[in-house]
């Protein structure tokens, strides 16, 4: 059966980098046992300075995952709670985290991002299989059968996806199909589809790419329609945020 990956897209797309922090702008804290061993994290989505200190804290770093842009980021707790303590491969990541952050080494900043990068993973695993009692993105990524038709929107965005060419990924009924995804994420299947792609589009309009380009890349049927999907969904045209001026 073929696997689909609930993160990697969410992760390739949206930049995610770990850096060392003072208290007051950390918003990943790692805190420890009595004797020194990593013992959970804590990730605070929204703001910085904002977990309660309580027991040693390991370190603390500064998260980046392109903030409100980040869909997933958005449907996330405003704050992430996650046990080190039964998991060894966790708690060796924290340590190495802190030997990169002490010892003061050539690349330590590199190696702490890719190493707070496979923590940050680790905890939204954690996140996906626990779920969530909130409609969103979390909620239908942790849904088994929702999950494998929002991958292949998120893997695939320009595709003509039909919700019976959905359903049928998600083994399920049209009519089951449209009435979980409604309820589980919030917003029926064609609406998530355009938000993804004027999500994906603003990046690309972003760095650069063409306007026409951008259409064809996310399916809409001419530049023109691409350009009033945009400004109606960011209050203002494509030109203009390729052109300099923020949206």
């Amino acid at each position: 059966m073929q696997q689909f990956d609930r993160l990697t897209t969410l992760i390739d797309r949206f930049k995610l980098t770990v850096s060392p922090a003072a208290e007051d702008e950390a918003n990943l804290i790692v805190f420890a046992t009595a004797n020194g061993t990593p013992d959970r994290a804590v990730f605070c989505t929204r703001d910085a300075g904002s977990i309660p200190l309580e027991g040693p804290v390991l370190f603390y770093a500064r998260v980046d995952w392109s903030g409100p842009n980040n869909p997933f980021l958005k449907a996330l707790p405003e704050t992430v709670h996650f046990d080190l303590s039964h998991d060894q491969d966790s708690i060796g990541l924290a340590q190495m985290m802190l030997s990169e952050l002490t010892a003061h080494r050539c690349g330590a900043g590199s190696v702490l991002s890719r190493l707070g990068e496979v923590l940050i993973v680790r905890m939204m695993r954690a996140q996906i299989e626990t779920g969530s009692t909130q409609p969103g993105l979390l909620a239908g990524l942790s849904d088994q059968r929702l999950s494998r038709a929002i991958v292949a929107m998120h893997d695939r965005p320009g595709h003509a996806w039909r919700n019976e060419d959905l359903a049928a990924l998600a083994g399920m009924s049209l009519s089951r199909f449209a009435e979980t995804f409604l309820a589980e994420v919030g917003e029926p299947p064609a609406k998530y589809l355009r938000r993804w792609r004027l999500i994906l589009s603003r990046q690309d309009i972003v760095k650069g790419h063409r306007v026409d380009a951008v259409a064809r890349r996310y399916g809409f049927a001419s530049p023109e329609g691409f350009t009033r999907a945009f400004k109606k969904h960011y209050g203002a045209t494509p030109m203009s945020l390729r052109s300099g001026r923020p949206v």
